[in-house]
C-alpha cells in the first residue's frame, strides 16, 4: 500500500502565486460525431511579482499556440520561447522572451484540443436517449478536472469572471452558468462573434459544412472558481418555470433539461427547486445573484450531483421521478438532492472555500419543516459517526497535498460530520441565532473565498459567544500533539445527589489507548429532565469542557443526556438505567422524543459493537420498544438488526435466530398495516409497511416471500406491474431473483437496461446480485465488466456484497480483475467505492490480513484513505464476533427457547 508523504517531503501543491487570473473569455467548439473539441481561452492576467514564467494547470490536452501581450504594448506579443509539462501535477510552465514587470496586466492566449471520452471528467460525452445511442456532453470539474478541458488556474482561491462562448451544430442546444447573451448561425464574413474571435472563423472556414454550425455567446459570470464553470451541448429538452425573489421582487427562470424520453419525469425537480429558492433567500437573508438557475439530467454522472452555478447537473437517479409510480423514497431523494445543490448557490457558489481541506464549509444545513430532523440522524449523523470512530479517521478539515488526497475527502466526514456538527452548534445556540450569523457570514464574505474562521466570527457576532473556543476541536486539522478527528463518548455514573461525567474519544475497537485520547471537546449535554410535578425540562446551558465533572440531579426521576440527539456524541449509561430508558421512551405521554428514540437505538449497538456494553443489551432495548408506532424508530431498529446480522453472516444458526427475531417484530406490523398501499395512507404507514415487509422478507418469512414472488410471477407472464407497489419494487425484484432461477434474471436484467424510471433501474440493477445460483453471480460480474455503464457498476456489485452467497466471490473477482478496475476508474471515484463495497463486509482477522496482503504491492494513492477505513472495518467487526459470539449465542437461545415455553 502506497504511504502518505510525511510533511517535510511534500511538494508545493499549490500553483505559484506570481500571476492571478482574473477574467477568461473561453470558446469550445464542439464536435460530437468525431468525438473531440477544441478551443481557445484568452485569461487576464494581474501580475504580482516580475516574472517571465507563467505556470497553469493542464491535463489530457494537447495545447497549440501559446502567446502574451500585456497591456501596456497590447500590439506586441510574445510567442512563449519554452514550455514544460509536469504530469504528475497536472501543470503547463511557460517562459518567455521578456519578463512581466509587478504590477502589469497581460493576457495569455492558448489554444487546445481533447477527446471526448466518455470518462466522466472534464468535458466529456454521455449517452442516453430511447434506445441510447442520443450522444452529448457536458463538463465534471468538482474538484480539479476543469484543467482537463481547458488550461486553467484550477483552484479554489483563484477566482475568475468567465465569459463561456460555445460553437456546436446547428441542431443541438448549448448550456453554460449564466443565460446565452447571443445565438447565430455561423455565417462566412457576415458573422459578429467570429469577427470578436477569429480563431472561431478560422475553425470553422476549415470545415466542409461552416454553416451548419451556431455560435452562443454567454453573459459573463461573477466572480467563480473553475470547479464551478459549466458547459454542455446536446439535443436536450426542457421544462420551465419560475420564482419570484421575496428580497427583491425579481422573476427568475428556471428550467431543467434532459433528453426528450425522459424530460416528462423531470417536474418534481423542477418544483422542488422552484419551492426551496425563495426559503433559502429567506433564511440568509441573500438574494441569489445569478439570472437563471438551470438543472441539467445526465445518463452518465460520476457523483450523484454537482452544484454549478447556475447550471446544477446530476445523474437521472438523482432528478428523475415518474409520477405514475413513484415510491416514497424515490420522491425524498429527488427532493433531497435538489435541496442541496440549491442550497450550495449560496454555500460554496456565493462564498466558496479557500482550498480544498475546507470543503466542509459547503454543508450548513438548514431543515426547513418539510424536512423531519429526526430523519438526518439515520441518512447522515450515524453514517458520520460510523466512520469517525475508526482509527483511520480524520479531521473535518484536512490537509490536501495533492489531487489524490482532494478526491478522496468527499466522505461522510466531509459532508455527514460537518452538517451534523452545524447541527449541534445551531442547537446550542439557537437556530434563529445561527442563521443570523450564517448571513452576516455569507454577506461578508459574498463572492470571495472564506476559511472556518470566518464562519465562526459570523455566528459569534451574532450571538456573543466564544464560537471558535467550542468547535475547534470539532473541526480543526491535527495538530503535532493532538489528532482533532473522532467524537467522544459521555460515560454517566450514578451518584449520590446526581451524576458523574466522563468524555473519552469513541472507537469501534473499543476504549481508545491513551495516545488517542488525549482531545478534550467542548460538548453541548442537553440535559433533559423530569421533575416531580412531571413535567421535562431542557437545561442547554450545561457544557462538559474538561475531562469529568459531577452534574446535581434526582436520579430517581428519569433523565437523558443529549435530548433530541443533537450532539455529536455517543452516551453510555449503566445497564440498569438503560433498560429504565427503554421502558420511559416506549411509555405513553414519554418525555422523550422521536430522535431521542432513534439515538438510544443506535447508541446502544455502536457501543456494544465497540464492546462498551453487551450486544444483549442492544438487543434488550429493542424488545422494549415493540409497541413503538413511528416509522423512523423502526427504521434504526431494522438498520441496527441488519448491521448484527452481516456482521454474523457466516453464523447460520445466529443468522437464523436473529432472523427470527426479526419475524417476531416486524410480521405484526404487516399484519396490522395489511400489504396494500392506498393513496389515503398516512405518510408513515406507508414507510413503515414498506420497511416490515422488506424485513419479514429478508428473515425468511415463507408467507411474503412467495406473496413477493407471486406478484413478480405475474409481470413476468403479462408484461403488467401493476401487482407490484412501486415502494415493494426493490424487495420484490430482489426475492423473485433470489427464490427463481434464470428467467427471472433475465427479466430484472432487461429492465435494468431500459427501466420506465431510474428508481425501477436501480431496483432492477442491485436485484441482479441476489441469485444464489454461482452461474448466475458469474453472469452479473459480467455485465459489470462487459455492458453495465461506468456510474452504475456499483449497485450491481453492492447486490453480490448484500447476498451472502456471493459475498466472497465479489471480492475474489474484484482481485481478479484489479488491474482492469485500476483503468476503468482511473481519475474518478470508482476505486474507492469498489474497495468499500468489495471488502467491507468482512468479519474475520483473516480476511483482514489477506486484504493486507492484496493491496502490499499496488499503488494505493487514489484510495488509501477508502482502504484504510475499509480495513478498521473488517477488523472492527472481526473483534466483535470474537468477543460477542458466545454471549449473542446464549442470549438468543434463551430468549427462543422462553418463547417457545410461551
Amino acid at each position: 500500500m502506497s504511504d502518505s508523504k510525511p510533511a517535510q517531503a511534500q511538494q508545493d501543491y499549490r500553483l505559484p502565486t506570481d500571476v492571478r487570473p482574473t477574467h477568461y473569455d473561453l470558446t469550445v467548439w464542439t464536435d460530437l460525431e468525431n468525438n473531440k473539441f477544441e478551443g481557445i481561452v484568452h485569461i487576464d492576467l494581474r501580475v504580482n511579482k516580475d516574472t517571465s514564467t507563467i505556470v497553469l494547470n493542464t491535463a489530457n490536452l494537447e495545447l497549440g499556440d501559446v502567446s502574451l501581450r500585456t497591456a501596456a504594448r497590447a500590439d506586441t506579443t510574445q510567442a512563449a520561447a519554452g514550455r514544460e509539462f509536469d504530469a504528475a501535477n497536472e501543470r503547463g510552465i511557460f517562459s518567455f522572451p521578456k519578463a512581466l514587470d509587478a504590477g502589469a496586466k497581460a493576457r495569455l492566449s492558448v489554444t487546445f484540443k481533447g477527446e471526448l471520452t466518455g470518462d466522466m471528467l472534464g468535458y466529456y460525452r454521455s449517452t442516453g436517449g430511447k434506445d441510447g445511442d442520443l450522444k452529448y456532453t457536458l463538463t465534471q470539474f468538482e474538484p480539479t478536472a476543469a484543467r482537463r478541458a481547458f488550461p486553467s488556474w484550477d483552484e479554489p482561491l483563484l477566482k475568475a469572471t468567465f465569459a463561456v462562448t460555445l460553437v456546436s451544430r446547428v441542431n443541438s442546444v448549448n448550456l453554460s452558468n449564466m443565460p446565452a447573451a447571443s445565438e447565430e448561425v455561423y455565417k462566412q464574413g457576415g458573422s459578429a462573434a467570429a469577427e470578436k474571435e477569429p480563431w472561431i472563423a478560422q475553425k470553422l472556414s476549415s470545415l466542409p459544412d461552416p454553416e451548419q454550425w451556431k455560435i452562443t455567446q454567454f453573459e459573463t459570470t461573477p466572480p467563480v472558481s473553475t470547479y464551478l464553470v459549466a458547459y454542455a451541448n446536446g439535443p436536450f429538452e426542457y421544462l420551465e418555470s419560475s420564482y419570484k425573489s421575496p428580497l427583491s421582487g425579481k422573476v427568475r427562470p428556471l428550467r431543467i433539461y434532459a433528453t426528450a424520453d425522459v424530460i416528462s419525469q423531470a417536474q418534481f425537480a423542477l418544483d422542488v427547486k422552484r419551492i426551496v429558492l425563495p426559503l433559502y433567500e429567506q433564511v440568509f437573508e441573500v438574494e441569489y445573484p445569478l439570472p437563471k438557475l438551470d438543472t441539467l439530467v445526465a445518463s452518465d454522472f460520476d457523483s450523484g450531483a454537482m452544484e454549478n452555478w447556475g447550471l446544477i447537473t446530476g445523474r437521472t437517479q438523482c432528478f428523475l421521478l415518474d409520477p405514475n409510480s413513484a415510491d416514497i423514497k424515490a420522491k425524498q431523494d429527488v427532493a433531497s438532492v435538489q435541496s442541496h445543490e440549491v442550497a450550495h448557490m449560496w454555500f460554496g457558489n456565493i462564498t466558496t472555500m479557500e482550498w480544498w481541506d475546507n470543503l466542509y464549509l459547503n454543508e450548513v444545513r438548514v431543515f426547513p419543516e418539510w424536512k423531519l430532523d429526526a430523519q438526518f440522524l439515520g441518512a447522515h449523523f450515524y453514517r458520520a459517526r460510523a466512520l469517525d470512530a475508526k482509527l483511520s479517521s480524520h479531521p473535518i478539515e484536512v490537509e490536501c497535498p495533492d489531487a489524490n488526497m482532494i478526491n478522496q475527502i468527499f466522505d461522510h466526514l466531509s459532508y455527514a460530520k460537518a452538517g451534523s456538527v452545524l447541527r449541534m452548534l445551531a442547537s446550542y445556540v439557537g437556530e434563529e441565532r445561527f442563521l443570523k450569523g450564517v448571513s452576516i457570514y455569507l454577506k461578508e464574505h459574498q463572492f470571495k473565498n472564506a476559511v472556518t474562521k470566518d464562519l465562526w466570527a459570523g455566528i459569534q457576532a451574532a450571538t456573543d459567544l466564544d464560537i471558535p473556543k467550542m468547535m475547534d476541536n470539532w473541526v480543526k486539522k491535527a495538530t503535532i500533539t493532538l489528532l482533532m478527528m473522532g467524537y467522544p463518548v459521555v460515560t454517566v455514573t450514578e451518584k449520590e445527589g446526581g451524576i458523574h461525567v466522563r468524555q473519552d474519544r469513541f472507537l469501534e475497537t473499543g476504549p481508545a489507548d491513551p495516545k488517542d485520547n488525549e482531545t478534550i471537546w467542548t460538548i453541548p449535554l442537553n440535559l433533559l429532565t423530569v421533575g416531580a410535578d412531571g413535567k421535562a425540562t431542557l437545561n442547554k446551558d450545561i457544557l462538559l469542557d474538561e475531562r469529568e465533572k459531577f452534574i446535581p440531579l434526582d436520579t430517581g426521576k428519569p433523565f437523558k443526556l443529549n435530548a433530541e440527539t443533537t450532539g455529536f456524541y455517543a452516551v453510555q449509561y449503566s445497564a440498569d438505567r438503560l433498560v429504565k430508558l427503554g421502558q420511559q421512551t416506549a411509555a405513553e405521554g414519554s418525555p422523550f422524543s422521536l430522535s431521542d428514540r432513534i439515538g438510544l437505538v443506535s447508541d446502544a449497538l455502536a457501543l456494544s459493537k465497540a464492546g462498551y456494553t453487551s450486544v444483549s443489551s442492544a438487543l434488550g432495548l429493542i424488545d422494549a420498544l415493540h409497541n413503538e408506532k413511528e416509522h423512523l424508530v423502526w427504521d434504526a431498529i431494522a438498520t441496527n438488526l441488519s448491521t448484527i446480522v452481516s456482521t454474523w453472516w457466516e453464523h447460520p444458526h445466529i443468522v437464523d435466530l436473529l432472523n427470527a427475531i426479526r419475524r417476531e417484530l416486524f410480521v405484526p406490523i404487516v399484519k396490522r398495516l395489511g400489504f396494500e398501499y392506498k393513496a389515503s395512507d398516512p405518510y408513515d404507514d406507508i414507510q413503515l409497511r414498506t420497511t416490515a415487509i422488506e424485513q419479514a422478507a429478508e428473515a425468511g418469512d415463507a408467507w411474503y416471500a412467495f406473496d413477493l414472488k407471486d406478484r413478480f410471477d405475474h409481470f413476468l407472464k403479462t408484461g403488467d406491474d401493476s401487482k407490484i407497489p412501486a415502494d415493494l419494487t426493490s424487495v420484490t425484484f430482489r426475492v423473485a431473483v433470489q427464490e427463481g432461477g434464470r428467467p427471472e434474471w433475465e427479466a430484472v436484467k432487461r429492465i435494468a437496461a431500459k427501466a420506465k424510471n431510474p428508481s425501477q433501474g436501480l431496483s432492477a440493477m442491485r436485484a441482479m446480485g441476489a441469485s444464489r445460483d454461482p452461474a448466475l453471480a458469474e453472469a452479473t460480474f459480467a455485465f459489470i465488466m462487459d455492458g453495465a455503464r461506468d456510474q452504475d457498476t456499483f449497485y450491481y456489485a453492492g447486490g453480490l456484497a448484500r447476498n451472502f452467497a456471493t459475498r466472497r466471490f465479489l471480492a475474489d473477482k474484484f482481485r481478479e480483475h484489479f488491474a482492469a478496475f485500476e483503468k476503468r476508474y482511473a481519475g474518478n471515484f470508482g476505486l474507492i467505492r469498489w474497495t468499500e463495497i468489495s471488502f467491507g463486509g468482512f468479519s474475520s482477522e483473516k480476511d483482514y490480513e489477506e486484504t493486507v496482503a492484496f493491496f502490499k504491492d499496488k499503488d494505493t494513492s487514489k484510495f488509501d484513505m477508502a482502504l484504510n477505513q475499509t480495513l478498521d472495518t473488517i477488523k472492527s467487526r472481526a473483534a466483535w464476533v470474537e468477543r460477542s459470539t458466545d454471549e449473542l449465542t446464549q442470549w438468543l437461545e434463551k430468549r427462543q427457547s422462553s418463547n417457545l415455553k410461551l
